[in-house]
């Protein structure tokens, strides 16, 4: 069987030039001419009861419970589409882990949307880019005065599911969340957070504490009848079994830049004794909002636009007891959907984002039409799109002193003459049109501490295609990526031993349209992405945005999303290794002590003999069952992780003699 070649790899770098250690990632995307993430956006049929899984490698014997996912599973009802990503059914995916055994089942969400949408078999109310029309079975009367219900918000629970008290919620962004059984995925109740605090809908990102505590946040109606954001805090189990909810309370509440057109809130950050929330300039018009909704006919995606001269202002308050702390903070506008994570150091909140450059709002370019385009038209229309990037902001509590004095980071603060603290970020992670998003961290042991790692998806022109590792001190990254698949946030789970902050797995969900079993668990080693297993299912499956893993009680997942060398050896060359030579044959920079090099290395792994040769970089490729190749080649160590004979991963860093090094940047030529 020939190894799969892949279009492109990701190769980053460290390279000590000096005494400097300089840091630089080359992007060599993906090309998807075939088309194959459209089937991603298409709509399936749940199942009536578990798949087996076909299990490749061996499943961590920590991994227990369930796997669960939430996301869009039916794109139309009737003769009806729905027209935006975050429009379809909220479709509930879970894979069971059990004496090394994986199973895969997915169901609807039995909400009023999905219940009364099949029922009439039309959209009946109003999603996030669809607007939901009168019943045309109604005569003209009773359709005109259909428009002047007012406003009746979704219930589609389609982004997040996490643990409140002993029970698990599908939510949304509205005030609405969904009880689920997470054993046989069916729906239990509709809660309306409205019944219980102040609040106009919450965020499907909740920050969840060791004990179970649920701190969340969402636009509210403030003091003079003015929009502000409340954060609201759910207490764990509670002792008489009562409702968690039912216990809800404002802990602080922030003001709105705008009086009637608060900013669009998707995540905030909490540190261990502060709230960090980031207004940005896309704005949610409340008047727009009510009277064309109740008037004209509108979907909530019309009801949004970007004030430009704001800027991006960011907000802190003290956690317990709650108290905003009225310091101006402001930035350059940035759109910004995920907080990475937050932590205090030595009196600086430091605050990492996933934003997006400039005030225009990024939602406009996930109009299905646009994501189910021919590969070309997807990328003409993402180049339009605002420059996804990774950005560490530093916030001084003691505005008195030196602003930013953090040895680790480039970000700064300056005083303004009028009282404006003014934010420069240092930029962690920037590809064109390559963005870091859907992030994780080892949330349990380092949610609001001093980290080093960050996970996420890698969108590809905003089509994910890629797994990306990232250390957010050195800006080293790890990729895993494989041609014409498509995988899903990753979710990391530590290992039970697990000493240092990468310890552990990632649970990712991928797509591989044209294979026998085109959807299937993937689990990655968190330390170097390599693969551990694979769970193969003979069904494809929608996108998934978020989810969590249970296990035993313990929450694994997203943040709110609850959230070797082979040294030394003989200079012996086996007979096997001879067809070494042939590949060889075009690198005339190697040396005769690089090519001895190689020889040898193949002589201790019993290398097959077959490589990629270009300029100064070498690579060798490895029988399927062995999992590490190391390769020495003109002073630099490179790293390739080939397992069941597919491309994980490229990591080239300088080898232990620190000295300045030449890197040519490989492309694949010559794979047998």
């Amino acid at each position: 069987m020939v190894p799969r070649k892949p279009n492109s790899v990701l190769i980053c770098s460290d390279v000590v030039l000096g005494d400097t250690l300089v840091t630089w990632t080359t992007f060599v995307v993906f090309e998807h001419p075939a088309g194959g993430y459209k089937k991603i956006f298409e709509t399936c049929e749940e199942l009536a009861e578990p798949l087996p899984a076909t299990v490749t490698g061996r499943i961590p014997p920590f991994l227990k419970g369930s796997l669960l996912r939430l996301g869009p599973g039916l794109f139309e009802v009737g003769d009806e589409p729905f027209y935006h990503l975050f429009d379809g059914q909220a479709l509930m995916h879970k894979f069971d882990f059990k004496n090394g055994q994986v199973t895969y089942f997915r169901k609807f969400v039995r909400t009023d949307a999905y219940v009364r949408a099949i029922t009439e078999k039309r959209v009946v109310i109003t999603e996030f880019g669809t607007f939901a029309y009168p019943d045309p079975c109604k005569n003209i009367f009773s359709r005109f005065f259909s428009y002047f219900k007012g406003v009746e918000v979704t219930d589609n629970c389609l982004v997040n599911v996490y643990p409140i008290g002993e029970d698990y919620y599908a939510v949304t962004e509205t005030n609405y969340l969904t009880k689920v059984d997470t054993d046989s995925l069916e729906t239990l109740k509709k809660v309306d957070m409205c019944n219980y605090v102040n609040i106009n809908g919450v965020t499907a990102h909740p920050h969840i504490e060791q004990d179970g505590t649920v701190y969340n946040i969402g636009n509210c109606m403030g003091k003079g009848a003015t929009l502000a954001y409340n954060i609201v805090m759910t207490p764990p189990t509670q002792k008489d079994k009562s409702d968690p909810i039912t216990k809800s309370k404002v802990v602080v509440q922030f003001p709105s830049a705008e009086r009637f057109k608060p900013s669009y809130v998707h995540s905030f950050g909490m540190s261990e004794n502060y709230f960090v929330f980031v207004e940005t300039p896309v704005k949610i018009n409340l008047l727009k909002f009510l009277s064309a909704w109740s008037i004209r006919g509108s979907n909530y995606m019309d009801c949004f636009e970007s004030n430009e001269s704001q800027g991006t202002l960011f907000h802190i308050a003290k956690k317990n007891p709650g108290e905003y702390i009225d310091h101006k903070f402001k930035g350059a506008p940035i759109g910004m959907f995920h907080h990475i994570n937050t932590y205090e150091d030595q009196g600086f909140i430091v605050t990492d984002v996933c934003g997006w450059k400039g005030f225009e709002f990024v939602y406009n370019y996930l109009w299905l039409a646009n994501l189910r385009a021919n590969w070309e038209e997807v990328k003409k229309a993402a180049m339009m799109a605002p420059q996804p990037e990774v950005r560490r902001y530093v916030i001084p509590l003691d505005i008195h002193k030196n602003l930013v004095s953090l040895p680790y980071t480039t970000a700064t603060a300056t005083m303004h003459a009028d009282g404006t603290i003014w934010l420069e970020p240092e930029v962690l992670f920037s590809g064109p049109r390559q963005a870091f998003e859907f992030p994780q961290i080892n949330y349990g042991k380092y949610a609001g501490k001093n980290y080093s790692y960050a996970y996420a998806l890698g969108l590809n022109h905003f089509i994910p295609d890629r797994i990306v590792k990232l250390n957010v001190r050195t800006k080293e990254t790890w990729v895993w990526q494989e041609p014409d698949s498509y995988p899903s946030e990753p979710l990391f789970i530590q290992s039970p031993d697990g000493v240092d902050e990468d310890d552990g797995v990632l649970l990712t969900i991928v797509v591989a349209p044209g294979a026998q079993r085109p959807g299937y668990l993937l689990i990655l080693n968190a330390k170097d992405l390599s693969e551990i297993a694979r769970a193969e299912v003979e069904c494809t499956m929608p996108v998934t945005f978020h989810g969590i893993q249970k296990s035993g009680g313990l929450i694994g997942g997203e943040q709110g999303s609850i959230h070797r060398l082979h040294a030394g050896g003989a200079a012996v060359l086996p007979p096997v290794i001879d067809p070494l030579r042939e590949v060889l044959d075009e690198a005339d920079a190697l040396s005769d002590a690089d090519l001895l090099l190689l020889r040898q290395l193949g002589g201790q792994t019993g290398l097959a003999g077959r490589g990629v040769v270009h300029g100064h970089v070498s690579l060798l490729l490895c029988p399927p069952n062995f999992h590490l190749v190391n390769l020495i080649t003109c002073k630099v160590l490179a790293v390739v992780h080939l397992v069941r004979r597919r491309w994980l991963q490229v990591r080239v860093c300088p080898v232990a003699e620190a000295r300045p090094v030449r890197l040519g940047f490989m492309k694949q030529r010559n794979v047998v």
